[in-house]
């Protein structure tokens, strides 16, 4: 049996995006990077689960103030607030696709339940945790995160509940995959933040986090899977 360190850290390893099969893209795809400073990259190999345009790349990225958007999910409301200064390419790109109504009618697909791993997981059209927008990006990383407590390392920082977060599949491969902290976690400071939720959408996530993961036949009591509330969002506006 894997002792209880070794599964957080396999826990954590696997903490991002799956890899989505490959497929040609359209004859039309753009095949170069924007030509600003976010570089959104388009990725053929790794299409879009939901057709959507790149983001526009100003050569001044708005890096400052507040955006807010609206989660309007299947188990309550998720407000998020979103921080420029903080990752003003993420936000961007956030916005862009909230905007391209990506997020509508998708759902949640994955919620952890570790001991210091406690988020939700959203952001995939096809549900699979694999899809994304058919681009990429690069990491805008938190440089000020305290040390995790539990984590006598020094290695991991604190994701404090109610942190905003993209998910990934390595450096510099965010697309559309995000994840909503609800309990305090420990991660290598590897994930871009970008924002908070607000005490509406905590305990909007408490709901969902309560409700447990879906037992599967093969883990009757699963700390990671798709949670066993259906959490859809409906509509994400901004």
């Amino acid at each position: 049996m894997l002792n209880r360190a070794l599964v957080m850290v396999l826990a954590v390893a696997a903490f991002g995006v799956g890899a989505a099969p490959a497929s040609a893209a359209g004859p039309t795809a753009p095949t170069e990077p924007t030509a600003g400073p976010c570089q959104y990259t388009p990725t053929p190999d790794d299409p879009a689960a939901r057709p959507v345009p790149l983001p526009r790349d100003p050569a001044h990225t708005p890096s400052r103030g507040v955006a807010r958007v609206l989660l309007r999910t299947s188990l309550g409301l998720i407000p998020l607030e979103l921080d420029r200064a903080a990752a003003p390419c993420t936000v961007q790109s956030f916005l862009h696709l909230v905007r391209h109504r990506f997020y509508d009618r998708t759902i949640c697909h994955r919620l952890t339940a570790y001991p210091t791993l406690s988020v939700l997981q959203c952001g995939d059209p096809s549900g699979t945790g694999s899809g994304g927008p058919g681009y990429r990006y690069r990491d805008e990383l938190p440089a000020d995160l305290p040390p995790a407590p539990t984590d006598p390392t020094g290695v991991r920082r604190l994701y404090a509940r109610g942190v905003l977060a993209m998910a990934n599949a390595g450096p510099d491969t965010n697309g559309s995959q995000f994840f909503l902290v609800y309990a305090d976690s420990a991660l290598r400071p590897n994930y871009t933040v970008f924002g908070s939720v607000t005490p509406t959408g905590l305990r909007t996530l408490d709901r969902v986090a309560a409700g447990g993961i879906e037992p599967t036949p093969d883990d009757p009591a699963p700390v990671d899977g798709a949670p066993a509330l259906r959490t859809e969002i409906r509509k994400a506006r901004g």
